[in-house]
């Protein structure tokens, strides 16, 4: 599959919602994200583009894979994701094939639907708690995500095609 994707900083969620709530989204999930990245020893899978993620959501465990195809406008990515059963079992296979957990995300999500298109509010916590709340979109192709962007009152210059360690990497540049 292809990912789609961009990201607006610091926004001001109320208005935003509302806006989501009043042209028909559904709110598909509100919880806890715990994301664990993973690399081999020589960073080869960062180097290539690549993540490697091991994501609880709520009761639901979910392993993908992502390699990073472009960044202009957008973040582009394939993305292949399975469900799988059991975390721990999960980590000791990847950890069995060589590879390391390098870093672990936690953040509070808000996920809303339109068709053909999700909106995620994201809140770090732990570590980087210190980065603000933040709007994903995620659609089908540009064209969509740009139109929503300009609807819910972005500019041009909010929009960013950031990964998430470009995001973090953006605050602590900032001192934040």
């Amino acid at each position: 599959m292809t990912e789609i994707e961009v990201k607006i900083l610091e926004i001001d969620r109320r208005p935003i919602e509302k806006k989501l709530i009043e042209w028909g989204a559904r709110k598909q999930f509100d919880g806890r994200l715990r994301n664990l990245f993973f690399d081999f020893a020589d960073g080869s899978v960062r180097k290539d583009k690549g993540v490697i993620r091991l994501r609880t959501k709520g009761e639901r465990t979910v392993f993908a894979f992502k390699k990073i195809l472009g960044q202009k406008k957008a973040k582009v990515c394939k993305e292949i994701e399975v469900e799988v059963s059991d975390f721990k079992a999960m980590q000791e296979i990847l950890a069995g094939m060589g590879l390391k957990a390098w870093s672990n995300m936690l953040k509070h999500r808000t996920s809303y639907r339109l068709p053909h298109a999700q909106f995620e509010f994201d809140r770090y916590l732990g570590q980087y708690s210190h980065i603000p709340e933040f709007l994903e979109i995620e659609a089908e192709n540009e064209a969509l995500i740009w139109n929503y962007a300009r609807r819910l009152g972005f500019r041009k210059e909010q929009i960013l095609p950031w990964s998430t360690f470009e995001l973090v990497k953006h605050y602590a540049k900032l001192g934040r």
